[in-house]
């Protein structure tokens, strides 16, 4: 059988587009079916969990920097998965701001060319920076890594298209799907994953990139303000699997405009209140 989706008009940052208006983190998936397994997979990131918003107002997120087409690029150093990774250099400022704790993530797009510079574990040195593994992404096209490669995220996947970001919940909708960690995947991933980070083959485990969605039936008249324009989005574009972490954390860039009494909201809902979508 063949599913379709309906592609919204293509995010824009920084002058460019964040993918086609085609590429799956854009695609609205309000009308797909329901994944046969869906059920088993929502149970087993957590039924009672509740989602969590990973951003706030002041350093809580992943934030990430837009910089000029002129930007130098500097030597990137890989220690870890260097063989799955982009070559440098990269237009990475030296004052690049980097995610705290353990990932240590660095975003950056630059204006002009439209590329976007990922790294996982991303430290300072010398002239340039090491990091565990990068990826180069072009927004202006929707080809996806080497099946099988790392990118900055476990699942392949380019980290900044599922950024919940202020500026655009503030104009009063997120026309693109979000990042979800869960604790626990499977052996597995399907598009627009191309990685995995599990050993476990249990069937009944989410794989890196699976479609999650608010339920239609969900009610949302009691929510208001910048969580009700995410809900709405999680109802129409959903959250995508893209690495292992805390189950339901949906990740944002962090941003003063965020109102964090506003986000507290987001913790009532229920991991009950999901589906899975069959995406292909």
């Amino acid at each position: 059988m063949t599913v379709f989706a309906t592609a919204a008009a293509a995010t824009m940052l920084a002058g460019c587009p964040v993918f086609p208006a085609s590429n799956a983190w854009n695609r609205d998936v309000s009308r797909l079916p329901v994944h046969p397994r869906s059920d088993a997979y929502v149970r087993s990131i957590g039924l009672g969990d509740h989602l969590h918003p990973d951003f706030a107002s002041r350093r809580y997120g992943i934030p990430f920097r837009t910089v000029p087409a002129t930007q130098r690029k500097v030597p990137i150093r890989f220690t870890d998965y260097g063989d799955e990774s982009d070559p440098g250099p990269y237009p990475i400022p030296p004052d690049a701001r980097v995610e705290g704790g353990s990932d240590r993530h660095v975003l950056v797009l630059q204006r002009g060319t439209c590329r976007l510079y990922e790294l996982f574990g991303a430290r300072r040195s010398g002239r340039g920076w090491t990091a565990a593994s990068g990826a180069v992404f072009d927004l202006r096209s929707n080809r996806l890594r080497p099946r099988g490669w790392t990118s900055a995220d476990a699942a392949g996947l380019p980290i900044l298209p599922g950024l919940a970001r202020a500026g655009e919940v503030r104009a009063g909708a997120i026309t693109h799907a979000l990042r979800v960690t869960v604790s626990r995947t499977q052996r597995r991933f399907v598009a627009p994953a191309c990685h995995f980070a599990s050993s476990d083959t249990n069937p009944d485990l989410p794989p890196m990139g699976l479609r999650l969605r608010l339920k239609r039936s969900y009610p949302l008249a009691g929510f208001r303000g910048q969580s009700l324009v995410i809900l709405r989005a999680l109802k129409r574009y959903g959250l995508i699997v893209a690495d292992n972490g805390s189950d339901w954390f949906v990740t944002g860039a962090p941003d003063p405009r965020w109102d964090d009494e506003d986000l507290e909201q987001l913790k009532r809902v229920p991991g009950s209140a999901f589906e899975a979508v069959r995406t292909g």
